[in-house]
């Protein structure tokens, strides 16, 4: 069992390092973009090139990740992202597109990491039991990571120069590489084709939307991920215009911690508050969730933001949880586990891609950052009536 800890304890921690650099990044060029007069909106752009690889590639990485031994996968992983930073560190940061190329490296390199993170873990346990503790630990971690690297890496960029930050980006994918080298390699299977997974993801994408409860499954949890996405890009424009905040001061990458552990703490208690067997019921803290988002714009005391911002978390946490468990309980019985999270990833990156987007051309058509949000809050609406619609028909599925 102790050798057992040690590859398994590797993945934990090169995970958490990985995973806290790719939100460290995001505020590196947060900054980059400030300091050379691009407007806030121009987040939405560069977030738009991180999402574009899970989404172009997302029929691809999975057969890869099984083809090749999946911790060498995370070698490359993260060195892709590695070469992000680089491009960060040497490129001209007056153009946008170039801090665009630079994200989006970053993003290759986080889908690549992707399917191998989880996949390698039946290949380091012995039952299902350590299986199942193995996936929450990587989950915790992960969880972790987003956190420190939204609040605590947020704090680093805004506190040093940009060429520190990404060295200090950098140093944390070259440490988390190195710790992958304690991982064991175990060969992929060399049989698999391409083409032909392609075309069976694409397969398997028509068949979970065309079923009742996953397809309500997978746009609830878009529509969460696609709001998420655009409230970041969103409230890191609002917080310096509406509270009075110095676009580089720490404390709003703190700030927007907060509806982090919002959801956290709704992932948490969403167990207790919606039963399972009526997991649709979620999309009532989805309401609550849009409700809060309309009413963003009008708040103008820090610590009502920090209030709200965790109540938006929580509504969020206990709107998604139960279709998360749903989509993954019948996803696996259909296709497998794997192979839904990788339907479950483009269906989630491409509404983000798509809701940055739509954010990217309101401000630039002079809509201010209130109404942008206002905007996303009254696009979430329109997905929540289609799935009070869709509700009653998968009522009916259960027989409820």
């Amino acid at each position: 069992m102790k050798q057992l800890l040690k590859p398994l304890q590797a993945l934990y921690f090169t995970q958490f390092l990985s995973a806290f650099a790719d939100n460290m990044v995001l505020f590196v060029i947060a900054n980059l973009l400030s300091d050379n007069g691009f407007s806030p909106a121009s987040l939405a752009l560069v977030s738009m090139a991180f999402f574009l690889p899970y989404i172009v590639l997302a029929p691809l990485v999975g057969p890869f990740a099984d083809k090749q031994s999946k911790a060498v996968v995370l070698v490359i992983g993260n060195l892709v992202k590695v070469s992000g930073v680089v491009i960060l560190l040497m490129t001209n940061h007056s153009s946008i597109v170039m801090l665009m190329i630079s994200y989006f490296m970053v993003g290759v390199g986080a889908v690549i990491y992707s399917p191998a993170k989880y996949g390698i873990l039946p290949e380091l346990t012995h039952n299902e039991t350590e299986l199942f503790h193995a996936n929450s630990r990587i989950e915790a971690y992960t969880i972790i990571a987003i956190l420190l690297g939204i609040g605590g890496g947020g704090s680093i960029a805004a506190m040093t120069s940009a060429f520190v930050s990404s060295l200090i980006c950098l140093a944390f994918y070259v440490t988390s590489v190195l710790m992958t080298f304690s991982i064991p390699r175990v060969r992929g299977n060399s049989r698999i084709r391409y083409g032909e997974e392609s075309r069976a993801f694409f397969a398997n994408l028509k068949l979970l939307l065309a079923n009742r409860e996953t397809g309500f499954c997978l746009i609830g949890t878009g529509s969460f991920w696609m709001s998420s996405a655009v409230l970041r890009i969103a409230v890191l424009a609002w917080i310096p215009l509406a509270l009075g905040f110095d676009p580089k001061d720490f404390s709003i990458s703190l700030i927007l911690a907060t509806t982090s552990i919002g959801i956290i703490v709704g992932a948490f208690l969403s167990p207790k508050l919606i039963p399972l067997r009526k997991f649709q019921r979620s999309i009532l803290y989805g309401f609550g969730m849009m409700a809060l988002i309309l009413l963003f714009p009008w708040i103008h005391s820090t610590w009502l933001a920090i209030i709200f911002l965790l109540a938006v978390g929580f509504m969020g946490g206990a709107f998604i949880i139960p279709m998360n468990t749903i989509l993954q309980e019948k996803g696996k019985d259909m296709i497998g586990t794997g192979k839904t999270i990788a339907v479950q990833n483009f269906i989630e990156y491409l509404l983000m891609l798509i809701g940055s987007g739509l954010y990217y051309i309101v401000v630039y058509l002079g809509l201010s950052v209130s109404g942008a949000i206002v905007t996303q809050g009254l696009l979430m609406l329109l997905f929540l009536l289609y799935l009070s619609k869709a509700k009653r028909k998968v009522a009916g599925t259960l027989g409820h």
